[in-house]
């Protein structure tokens, strides 16, 4: 909403105490080169840069923007950093508790601020995909026209939730989770800055790394945890703020895991054996310590696609394509939503009946030609299409296949090196049986016999 008497007040009075806000109010940033992260969204010229005046109006003037991406990414902050630095109205709404009657209040009063001062209007629109399509709609006119300049920010993908006319009539930036080396200099200045808790704790780094494995790339998370882990030390008279303390602050055990080191590959591989050997439960336990961890959700889907073929494969095909799903859906939801996806995946992985044929076959292969076992492509399967290859012989009595009952002629495929060589011995479980009996034909029919 639009400052009014009272809320000037009660800044007023965070500014003369700030302890009464909270660590992340206080650490909010003040100019966009004190944002954490988002350096793609900072450079010179950008839109932000052009939001706060740093670049000329115009025709080429700030365009209403997007701000997409995950809770704890700095959204918020970049509308509050708008909103300290430009020379426009700034009002900010949220879509939980506004609605079409409060927009239109707000462009009305933009055009009137237009029209009387020559002053601009920054509307900040919080969860903007809480919005109803006749709620967006309001805001078309608005935006079009440039009554107003849009600030809207979402957690969801604007593609499903905001409408196109909208959105094509502004920029999206996509916000990137924070970094850890994002989230531990936004602590280490929390520590030590007069805004934040001015250098009266210190934080070792076995507490660090777990605070910055709970925060799972939100800055927010962080700074909260950070404060807990702050009041619990101060409140026993300790000016450090240990692991144990930390724990005990924010409640949550510090998970033994190194996102780069041993404990890593591990858990990792303790999770596919665990699918392997059709235990979901310790499986579902390692995805919950590598989840918890704040291990990166992608790095888990490629690991599971690569499961699906080599201890599933065609005992049931469609593991794979559930893995891919996952994969798919965990790029899109991202966390925390994603752990649920992952925990499907690999469930389903788990309880599959498994075979490793395809993983054998294509090593023994590989193993062959590796050995020299190559030699050249029978003379009936070569290229017959280029001139002079009938001469010498190309394609020469080759069986077209679609032409037989069954579709399977009795003719050679492989190299002569390896011809009547088997690769591929399918297991009789799940699905794969069927292929194995499909298989056992199919060789019989090739051979002749």
């Amino acid at each position: 909403m639009e400052p009014d008497l009272f809320t000037a007040a009660a800044e007023g009075r965070r500014e003369r105490d700030p302890g009464r806000s909270p660590l992340a109010v206080r650490m909010r940033p003040r100019t966009l080169d004190e944002v954490a992260g988002q350096k793609h969204l900072l450079g010179p010229g950008s839109p932000l840069r052009r939001l706060v005046g740093e670049a000329s109006g115009g025709p080429a003037g700030p365009s209403s923007v997007f701000l997409w991406g995950p809770p704890g990414t700095g959204k918020t902050t970049l509308a509050h950093v708008v909103s300290r630095a430009t020379d426009s109205r700034f009002v900010e709404l949220s879509a939980i508790t506004a609605g079409v009657k409060e927009v239109r209040a707000v462009i009305e009063g933009a055009r009137r601020e237009s029209g009387a001062y020559n002053r601009e209007t920054v509307l900040f629109l919080d969860e903007i995909h809480r919005f109803s399509k006749a709620q967006q709609d309001s805001l078309l006119p608005a935006v079009e026209n440039r009554w107003v300049t849009l600030i809207a920010a979402t957690t969801e993908n604007p593609y499903f939730s905001v409408i196109s006319p909208l959105l094509s009539r502004s920029l999206l930036l996509t916000l990137e989770p924070l970094t850890d080396e994002d989230l531990r200099g936004l602590l280490r200045r929390a520590l030590t800055d007069e805004r934040g808790l001015g250098g009266a704790v210190t934080l070792p780094e076995d507490a660090e790394a777990h605070l910055l494995r709970m925060a799972g790339g939100d800055a927010r998370r962080a700074l909260t945890a950070l404060e807990a882990g702050a009041g619990a030390a101060t409140a026993k008279g300790e000016t450090v703020i240990t692991l144990e303390t930390l724990e005990t602050a924010v409640d949550r055990a510090a998970v033994k895991y190194d996102r780069s080191g041993d404990q890593h590959y591990d858990v990792a591989s303790a999770l596919i054996k665990s699918i392997r050997g059709s235990d979901a439960d310790a499986a579902l336990h390692y995805l919950a310590r590598m989840v918890e961890a704040g291990e990166d959700p992608r790095f888990v889907a490629r690991r599971l696609m690569i499961s699906a073929s080599e201890d599933i494969g065609l005992a049931d095909p469609t593991a794979l394509q559930t893995a891919v799903a996952a994969a798919q859906a965990v790029a899109l939801v991202g966390m925390p939503e994603a752990r649920i996806i992952l925990s499907q995946a690999v469930i389903a992985l788990a309880l599959a009946p498994k075979s490793n044929a395809a993983y054998l076959a294509i090593d023994a292969a590989l193993a062959d030609v590796r050995a020299g076992r190559a030699g050249p492509v029978p003379p009936h399967l070569r290229d017959g299409h280029y001139p002079g290859a009938g001469k010498l012989g190309h394609g020469k009595g080759y069986v077209y296949p679609h032409d037989l009952p069954g579709g399977v002629a009795a003719q050679q495929y492989a190299p002569d090196e390896v011809h009547g060589r088997r690769y591929y011995e399918p297991t009789r479980h799940g699905a794969e049986a069927r292929y194995a009996d499909v298989l056992d034909r199919v060789r019989e029919r090739l051979s002749g016999t």
